[in-house]
C-alpha cells in the first residue's frame, strides 16, 4: 500500500516536471517581442566580433549589434540566448528555426540570398592582411610574393591572394587564427589574411596590442548583414529600423571603438541600409 502511494506521488511529480518543461520550451518565441526569450546566432571564437569568454560572457561587435537589435524588438539582455553558429551551418540554422536571426560576420552574397534574407548591411569590411608592426616590406599585395602567408584551414582568403594578386606567395596552413598570430609574432610567417574586422579583433586582444598592424589593402568588399528566414519581411523591416537607429544615436560608433579601437582599425562609415557595395 505504501509502495503504491509513493509511486503515485512520483508519477504526479514527473507529470508536473514534464508540464513545466513543455511550457519552458515555448519561451523561446524568437521574435514576437512579448518578453519571452530570443535565440540569436553568433560566432563565439572571434575576438572583437563574437567571443565567449571563460566566465561565460559574450563580447564583440556582432554581439553588441545583436543585443541592440534585440532590445529594439522588445528583449532585455537577460532574455537573449546566444547560440554558436559556425560558418557552414548558418543557413541551416535559420531554415530550421534554431535561431531567429544571425549576426556572425555574415557576408551578404547572391548564393546565400537564395536560401535566406538579410537585413542591413551593418558593416562594410574588406579582405586585408595583418603584419608585424615593424614590418615595412609589404606595401602592396604583390609584395606577398615569396612571403609566407598564413592560411587557416577551410578559408579561401589566402588562396584568393595567391590566385589573383601574388602567385608566388608561400601559403602556410594553420588550424586557427590564434596559431597564425603566434607564428606572425615569432616571425615564422610574414602575414595573415582574412576580413579586416576579424584581423582588428584579434590584434586588439590585450596580449597582442601594439604588435601588429593592418596593411589597409581592401582587396574585397564584405557586406556584413543579419541573416533571417527567407520571406519574413516584417522582421527584416524591424531589424533594419533598429540598425538605422543604432547608427543615428551613436551606438554604432561606440561599438566600433570598443571592439576594434586598440588595433587602429580604419573602418568604413556605417553603410546605408540596403546599400550592397560590390
Amino acid at each position: 500500500m505504501q509502495l503504491r502511494k509513493v509511486t503515485a506521488a512520483s508519477a504526479a511529480v514527473l507529470a508536473l516536471a514534464l508540464s513545466a518543461t513543455a511550457c519552458g520550451s515555448d519561451k523561446e518565441d524568437g521574435g514576437s517581442g512579448d518578453g519571452k526569450k530570443i535565440t540569436i546566432g553568433i560566432k563565439i571564437d572571434q575576438p572583437g566580433i563574437g567571443l565567449k569568454t571563460p566566465d561565460g560572457k559574450y563580447t564583440g561587435f556582432d554581439v553588441d549589434v545583436a543585443t541592440y537589435v534585440a532590445k529594439e524588438l522588445g528583449y532585455d539582455a537577460k532574455d537573449i540566448v546566444f547560440k554558436e553558429t559556425k560558418s557552414a551551418d548558418r543557413e541551416t540554422a535559420i531554415e530550421r528555426g534554431d535561431v531567429k536571426f544571425i549576426a556572425a560576420s555574415y557576408s551578404i552574397n547572391d548564393e546565400r540570398l537564395k536560401k535566406v534574407d538579410f537585413a542591413g548591411p551593418y558593416l562594410l569590411a574588406h579582405q586585408d592582411i595583418l603584419v608585424r608592426a615593424d614590418d615595412t616590406s609589404i606595401k602592396s599585395p604583390a609584395d606577398l610574393n615569396n612571403k609566407k602567408l598564413c592560411s587557416v584551414a577551410g578559408s579561401t582568403s589566402a588562396q584568393n591572394i595567391k590566385d589573383k594578386l601574388a602567385p608566388k606567395a608561400d601559403l602556410q596552413t594553420y588550424g586557427g587564427y590564434s596559431e597564425c598570430l603566434t607564428g606572425l609574432e615569432n616571425k615564422v610567417i610574414d602575414a595573415l589574411t582574412t576580413d579586416d574586422s576579424i584581423l582588428a579583433g584579434y590584434a586588439s586582444q590585450q596580449n597582442f596590442q601594439g604588435k601588429f598592424k593592418l596593411a589597409g589593402f581592401k582587396m574585397t568588399n564584405e557586406n556584413y548583414g543579419i541573416g533571417l528566414k527567407k520571406g519574413d519581411a516584417d522582421l527584416k523591416k524591424k531589424i533594419n529600423d533598429a540598425l538605422t537607429k543604432m547608427v543615428s544615436d551613436g551606438s554604432w560608433d561606440k561599438a566600433v571603438k570598443d571592439n576594434f579601437g586598440p588595433a587602429n582599425y580604419k573602418n568604413e562609415p556605417a553603410p546605408k541600409i540596403g546599400n550592397i557595395v560590390k
